[in-house]
């Protein structure tokens, strides 16, 4: 939970300012869970602090929802792109992903168990997203599109969650999948300078190799990548 908190603040998720009668505020919750490896053994135990967007209300506090999310054809496509070209594959998660995007709305939350307050009668004045919000997944992905333009990406037309980046050794593809990130292409030094720049605008973590992604276990050897 510490963590958690810590996390937020250095985010500037919030602001504290005084509960006013015409405010409408929202609740928030601790959601604890036990992450695992592609194997089944322990990764880490892990505390989120949620929003209770079920008490949100359209046109006051949200608008917006929708957020595009990787195919799982484009995924074996790009496997097997990878398998028959052999290009490197990384994949990279992003920490705190739908804490990275900024809100259009104004939107008030009740101080969350565990938050100090300098004072009473204060509450916290969203200024990112949060998870459990309803507008989350679109100003998350918002935020990450503007990023990747930046950085010379295309969207792609075919799925709005695969960018490319046209090189002069052929290009470099990423595609996203909530938090979930793979790279690949035949171009190794735009994939490194890539990383680099999503490293410095986000909290990463880069997981190396492909192993497990969208439920499907990813084994590369020599004859190929086995899907399981």
């Amino acid at each position: 939970m510490d963590d958690e908190l810590d996390a937020l603040r250095s985010n500037d998720t919030w602001e504290l300012v005084e509960c006013l009668t015409s405010i409408k505020l929202i609740g928030s919750k601790w959601v604890y869970s036990v992450k695992l490896k592609s194997d089944g053994s322990l990764d880490r135990y892990k505390a989120r602090l949620v929003a209770l967007g079920n008490c949100q209300e359209y046109g006051i506090n949200y608008e917006e929802t929708f957020a595009p999310v990787a195919k799982l054809t484009i995924v074996r496509i790009l496997l097997a792109l990878v398998a028959s070209q052999d290009w490197i594959l990384h994949q990279m998660d992003v920490k705190n992903d739908f804490l990275h995007g900024y809100l259009n709305e104004e939107v008030y939350m009740k101080p969350p168990p565990g938050l100090s307050l300098p004072k009473l009668g204060l509450v916290c004045k969203l200024k990112r997203s949060l998870y459990g919000l309803k507008q989350d997944p679109r100003a998350w992905f918002d935020k990450f599109h503007n990023t990747l333009h930046h950085l010379l990406f295309v969207q792609s037309k075919s799925d709005p969650s695969l960018f490319i980046r046209k090189t002069a050794k052929g290009g470099v593809f990423l595609l996203v999948y909530v938090d979930n990130i793979l790279i690949t292409g035949p171009d190794p030094e735009i994939i490194k300078e890539l990383q680099a720049a999503l490293h410095h605008s986000f909290h990463m973590k880069d997981l190396g190799s492909l192993t497990y992604f969208l439920g499907l276990e990813v084994h590369r050897s020599n004859k190929g990548i086995f899907l399981n």
